[in-house]
């Protein structure tokens, strides 16, 4: 793995610990087992992660999803971490009207709720328009809420404005079929995390698992794919903590949907 970024060193010892421990017990085995759909004759899949912004450890949740995946498939990650620790910020990234052509997949993972300005926000979905797959993760869906235009949550495959309090969330697979979800434990509960309340599904986007709400035991879309303008999109609404970002099934959900995204699943 070849890793290009800006982001400093772990800041959560515990969730480092556990990090370090998932990848020294369970890497080598599941290497070994995905192999085969992750190979592609010679080639490693360029991967850009986007991230930054407001309210997560953007530094460990970087390391671990860099580390995790490339311990499971051939993956060059490029890591920009940019807009600061604000809720509204415009990266220069995307000023190039070709910013997403060189990668295999782009992993959004940042949080800027009020950056609202729809020239900006259309100049990203536009790198996705024609093919290039993405996978969005958890504040990616409050990203830019503050926009009065819906390309963004068109791009998504849903439309969240809140989140519920933390807890751990049993996870309900609807799509056992999918290639994404094969693995899930039947009964798996999710580290401590936030459940986002999802307003709406978007027409192209299919529902791949749920969680219940604590509140009112409405099901909420946690894990989903979208069809985009020819892009593949998998998304999921977890990932507010460290403990998640140490989880061996989040971890796994995180590279199958890559690989997915990238039809190499």
């Amino acid at each position: 793995m070849k890793t290009k970024t800006i982001i400093p060193l772990l800041t959560t010892i515990a969730s480092a610990l556990a990090l370090s421990l998932y990848l020294t017990v369970s890497a080598p085995a599941d290497k070994e087992k995905d192999q085969s759909a992750a190979d592609d004759p010679g080639k490693a899949l360029k991967c850009l992660l986007v991230t930054g912004g407001c309210c997560h450890d953007y530094a460990f949740q970087s390391k671990a999803l860099t580390l995790s995946s490339s311990a499971k498939a051939d993956i060059d990650w490029t890591v920009v971490n940019k807009g600061g620790r604000g809720t509204k910020a415009e990266i220069d990234l995307y000023d190039d009207p070709k910013w997403a052509e060189q990668f295999d997949v782009v992993v959004h993972n940042e949080c800027f709720a009020n950056t609202k300005d729809p020239d900006y926000i259309r100049k990203i979905v536009d790198g996705h328009r024609g093919g290039t797959p993405a996978v969005v993760i958890h504040c990616a869906m409050h990203t830019y809420r503050a926009a009065e235009i819906d390309d963004w949550r068109r791009f998504l495959g849903v439309t969240s404005r809140k989140h519920e309090h933390q807890a751990r969330y049993p996870v309900k697979t609807e799509k056992a079929d999918h290639p994404i979800m094969k693995g899930v434990p039947a009964d798996w509960v999710t580290p401590k995390d936030e459940l986002y309340v999802i307003e709406k599904m978007w027409p192209n986007a299919t529902v791949l698992a749920t969680s219940k709400s604590e509140k009112n035991q409405k099901a909420h879309p946690v894990f989903w794919v979208n069809e985009f303008e020819g892009a593949r999109v998998f998304g999921t609404t977890y990932g507010h903590t460290n403990d998640t970002f140490s989880d061996p099934v989040f971890l796994n959900l995180l590279t199958r949907g890559i690989l997915w995204s990238a039809g190499r699943l």
